[in-house]
């Protein structure tokens, strides 16, 4: 894989991780709630839900796009479509003035950590947006499975870092995302990242 394909890889996911999901507010709920005992189970559960995410995201589909160039383009164009929609719809998203929406919660460590990482694994749509997103960061000139697993782990060390960050500083977190200005600066830079990803993906050339 290019280098720079994968730096482009890296800043992308950089700007999608640090704009708030329900991964995100679940970890500054239990944050503020348990204190610094709950980063460690919070962080590890960030850390195995999103490696369940992308092997369910990633089976069958390096096979796929190693078949031919035509299921490559395919899956490009599907992709590209999706988070060009994605894009539009973060960019048009109107911003909240209420308290966010945060759950509560749960007693114990265990619990903590089975909630964050059913949270985190099991959202359908983070399936499908790893399925649509990390095949825009592959070269087709090379092995397209192996690219597929480097960037997974990627964004696996990225995400767990970010949670780390959330969970460190969560009291400060949870008052800059109640800020409308910061709510639409999350908008747009996320919107804007998913849409010009979804350009990409239209404009890109058919491998040889």
């Amino acid at each position: 894989m290019p280098i720079d394909l994968w730096l482009a890889f890296v800043v992308s996911s950089a700007v999608l991780l640090v704009i708030p999901g329900p991964t995100i507010l679940t970890v500054i709920s239990y944050s503020m709630a348990h204190g610094r005992r709950a980063n460690v189970p919070l962080v590890a559960a960030v850390a195995l839900g999103d490696s369940t995410a992308l092997v369910l995201s990633l089976l069958g589909l390096g096979a796929l796009l190693a078949t031919s160039a035509w299921w490559f383009m395919v899956v490009k164009w599907v992709g590209g479509l999706y988070l060009l929609y994605l894009g539009i719809k973060l960019l048009r998203a109107g911003i909240s003035s209420a308290e966010l929406a945060i759950p509560a919660a749960p007693g114990s460590r265990w619990r903590l950590f089975a909630n964050t990482y059913l949270v985190t694994a099991l959202n359908p749509k983070g399936i499908v947006f790893f399925v649509a997103f990390l095949p825009q960061f592959i070269s087709p000139g090379a092995a397209v499975t192996q690219q597929l697993w480097l960037l997974a782990v990627t964004f696996v060390l990225m995400a767990t870092l970010n949670a780390m960050f959330y969970a460190v500083f969560a009291a400060s977190a949870r008052r800059l995302l109640a800020s409308p200005r910061a709510q639409r600066r999350f908008n747009i830079a996320g919107g804007s990242l998913l849409s010009a990803a979804g350009v990409w993906a239209l404009l890109a050339k058919r491998p040889a």
